[in-house]
């Protein structure tokens, strides 16, 4: 939005506020520039009405100003943007690897909340990453968490990755039947959830049939 108005040269109006003059002003070319000033703060402002959907639109419309308008907008959405930050931060923070999961699929679901961070704005580096993801291991994988702690080497992201790719692949190699169980386990859930929802359909069918 703020590109389209500097675009259309009014992207003033959303800081500047109204010229006053004296109510007994009669110089023709002041009059003239609060006039000029007043179309271009109207344009301004329908043109950010404009592309509010009808919801906000009701909400806003009555602002007098481009300048309010804006400043209104901008409080709303950075105070919505400090919230969902907050969230996704806190998604982070609270997640935990279990064993009873695959460790790459746990790894995926990381990496999209580490994008979902770096979308937000918001930059971690890379070595903190690869040491939050090492941090987040799950127990049975401490071991290996404490060799990968203990390397004076630093790592890359994708390195990390790859090493954790490896070494799963190797334990399920070395015990299938481990494997094995961490797959009955989310196979079970899943399953679980399933019959949950259709007995919860089947009822709904039967109070319809009443």
């Amino acid at each position: 939005m703020f590109f389209y108005l500097t675009m259309l040269n009014l992207t003033k109006y959303l800081s500047e506020v109204c010229p006053i003059i004296s109510p007994n002003e009669q110089d023709v070319t002041t009059l003239g520039a609060l006039e000029a000033w007043k179309h271009g703060d109207f344009l301004c402002r329908n043109y950010i009405l404009n592309c509010l959907v009808n919801s906000l639109y009701n909400v806003y419309c009555n602002i007098e100003s481009a300048k309010q308008l804006w400043e209104s907008l901008e409080k709303k959405y950075k105070t919505e943007d400090a919230g969902t930050k907050k969230f996704v931060v806190a998604k982070f923070l609270d997640y935990k690897m279990v064993d009873s999961k695959s460790v790459m699929s746990q790894v995926q679901e990381l990496q999209l909340i580490l994008s979902d961070i770096s979308a937000k704005g918001m930059i971690l580096s890379e070595s903190f990453q690869v040491a939050a993801m090492i941090e987040k291991l799950p127990p049975g994988w401490l071991d290996f968490k404490n060799y990968l702690n203990h390397k004076q080497k630093e790592m890359s992201l994708e390195d990390l990755i790859l090493r954790l790719r490896i070494k799963e692949d190797n334990r399920r190699s070395a015990n299938p039947s481990s494997e094995s169980k961490a797959n009955v386990v989310e196979s079970s859930k899943s399953k679980q959830d399933r019959k949950r929802k259709m007995s919860f359909q089947g009822k709904g069918k039967q109070k319809e049939q009443f």
